[in-house]
């Protein structure tokens, strides 16, 4: 039953702002970080990052608040290949009020279908967010 709890909603701005990022042309890393507005609950635009590595925005995102991320990342097959897949990104630090980590984690799953992503990862400290860290995430959908 858990799958269907909403507790906050998405802001309709973040859901035009996530399909324009969807289809984005440019071929640099970016970010789009989310928070909820906890007296409105509803899910809203953090920051936007662009031509950003992962180590340099887990620099930006805070270290003791939780936040959603969505994540363009140019992946250098093997093969000689690029692909640009999109990630979901949960930071979930320990050590967070509960309450906060509840709505967060109650709300993640409209936030990943408003967003229309598959690739859904989680953290528990921004230290793990590397590209090391991305690339051994990414592998498991080869």
């Amino acid at each position: 039953m858990s799958g269907t709890l909403v507790v906050c909603e998405v802001d309709e701005s973040v859901t035009a702002l996530l399909k324009k990022f969807r289809f984005r042309k440019e071929t640099t890393n970016a970010a789009i970080v989310m928070k909820i507005d906890m007296e409105k609950q509803l899910i809203v635009l953090d920051e936007e990052h662009e031509d950003i590595s992962l180590e340099d925005l887990s620099n930006e995102i805070p270290a003791h608040q939780p936040r959603y991320i969505v994540y363009s990342y140019k992946l250098n097959h093997d093969d000689g290949r690029v692909s640009y897949p999109l990630c979901f990104i949960f930071s979930s630090p320990t050590g967070c009020k509960t309450e906060q980590n509840m709505m967060y984690a109650g709300s993640k799953n409209e936030l990943v279908k408003a967003a229309g992503l598959t690739k859904i990862f989680e953290i528990r400290s921004t230290d793990e967010l590397t590209e090391e860290w991305l690339k051994g995430r990414l592998a498991l959908f080869h």
